[in-house]
């Protein structure tokens, strides 16, 4: 068991990117901040499934090629293998939640973005 404030962690790329909380033992827990016109590579996973939850704003996620707009209270489900690829086209900056299991240390393969 253990707790932790997200204040304690920092973004990845310092105002944006993924903040994880928690990585494994056996899943991912971070949450995700695109400013406006942010992206995040086009990738999959081979054992992963990821989970994306909105907090705040919009953004589109290309899974496979087509495009869903997600905003605050949606929750969107991406299986292993299906390339998936993030923007924030909206002029707001977007907050998510995102979880990833079973834990892998290294499962992202990159691909080129879609668009």
């Amino acid at each position: 068991m253990f707790i932790v404030n997200e204040k304690e962690k920092e973004y990845r790329f310092g105002e944006s990117g993924p903040k994880y909380l928690m990585k494994g033992p056996r899943m991912n827990f971070a949450l995700v901040r695109f400013r406006p016109g942010e992206d995040f590579q086009a990738h999959y996973h081979n054992v992963m499934e990821e989970n994306f939850f909105i907090l705040e704003g919009k953004v589109d996620i290309y899974i496979d090629g087509e495009k869903y707009t997600l905003a605050p209270g949606d929750f969107i489900h991406v299986e292993p293998k299906e390339v998936h690829y993030l923007i924030n086209a909206y002029d707001i900056p977007v907050k998510m939640v995102s979880t990833l299991a079973p834990f892998q240390e290294v499962d992202k393969v990159t691909v080129d973005n879609p668009v």
